[in-house]
């Protein structure tokens, strides 16, 4: 019997198309089932649904169904892919790679969401849920404001920075003649010598024995033979200059809503220059809540412990705040915060 069975496995393995038909195999699949299996979206738009969605309406369902592993602004938590932010950094030794910096093709967002999120929920978003989760996305990466409406008709035309970035993979033609050559096995260079440590990417031991920069061996070399003179940097200013630079990394959580510096608008929260030693309630353009603007009349100062205190728990301050950010709870990374808008006046 299990011979009579071996030989039938290996028929039906090699077995043609048209032979398989002949023994009565299978059938032929249904339209709907390929189309419950057909969910792919490509760049130029074909195979997305009918649908729509904002980053107002998104938001809420990123919160509920995607934040726990990637934060409320889509900052990532703890090894969580970070989804936003990241703008400049892709021509840096550890660059920032996000669907704002880097992704090329939107498309690929919407079909990732589609099918294989939220994490143990695959498949549970309706379009709608998904088009206003991937416009969160684009709004906690500034691309988009808050009212902007993706849909079916307008997702494959929208462009993301990194567009451009992205080239045909032409190694067959460019890099396969040379890489098929038979490998050197012995005496393959005159001298082997360490030229760089890997340590952007936290995989090099820490060498006492060689604490140098990580640089060509022959930019070392030149280093050594003309040594530039250091700057006497002041231990204050020293100190000073890094929590403002900590600072900066903390306000990626907060840039989702809030804006500074000289093209700063208001967004879901107002523009935050000059905010120290600032009545509350006080940016002109922007609407606050009631209690927000009672609290400006009736005398509250941002100062540096009332800033503490709202960055901390903003609804023991203000309790009907229209932040929903829950607050920092590391008192480090208040006043890095802190000290980072400090540089920003008016």
């Amino acid at each position: 019997m299990s011979k009579f069975l071996n030989l039938t496995v290996a028929a039906l393995l090699l077995a043609t198309p048209a032979a398989a038909q002949n023994l009565g195999l299978g059938r032929a699949a249904l339209p709907e089932e390929i189309a419950a299996w057909n969910k792919d979206v490509r760049p130029d738009g074909v195979g997305l649904p009918v649908g729509s969605g904002d980053a107002l309406t998104g938001e809420g369902v990123f919160e509920e169904k995607c934040a726990a592993c990637h934060g409320d602004f889509a900052e990532g938590i703890g090894n969580w892919p970070k989804l936003a932010g990241g703008m400049g950094t892709l021509n840096r030794q550890d660059p920032l790679k996000t669907v704002g910096s880097y992704w090329p093709h939107l498309s690929t967002a919407w079909d990732y969401i589609n099918r294989s999120m939220p994490f143990g929920a695959a498949q549970t978003l309706e379009p709608d849920e998904v088009y206003a989760t991937v416009a969160y996305i684009l709004y906690s990466n500034n691309l988009i404001e808050d009212d902007f409406v993706l849909s079916n008709e307008n997702l494959a035309s929208f462009e993301l920075p990194n567009a451009g970035g992205f080239f045909l993979d032409n190694r067959d033609t460019t890099e396969l003649a040379t890489f098929s050559q038979p490998a050197c096995m012995e005496n393959c260079k005159d001298s082997v010598e360490i030229t760089m440590h890997a340590t952007v990417l936290d995989v090099t031991p820490n060498d006492t024995t060689d604490d140098g920069p990580v640089e060509a061996a022959v930019v070392l070399e030149a280093a050594a033979e003309a040594p530039a003179a250091e700057p006497v940097v002041e231990p204050a200013v020293e100190v000073a200059a890094a929590l403002i630079a900590e600072g900066e990394k903390v306000f990626k959580k907060c840039s989702a809503c809030h804006q500074v510096g000289d093209s700063a608008k208001n967004r879901t929260g107002p523009i935050l220059n000059g905010i120290l030693d600032r009545p509350a309630g006080m940016v002109d353009g922007f609407k606050y809540s009631a209690d927000m603007v009672d609290a400006g009349t009736g005398g509250l100062i941002w100062d540096d412990a009332t800033m503490h205190a709202f960055l901390e728990k903003p609804r023991d301050v203000v309790a009907k705040t229209k932040m929903a950010f829950a607050g920092l709870k590391k008192a480090e990374d208040r006043d890095a915060v802190i000290a980072y808008l400090a540089t920003f006046g008016d």
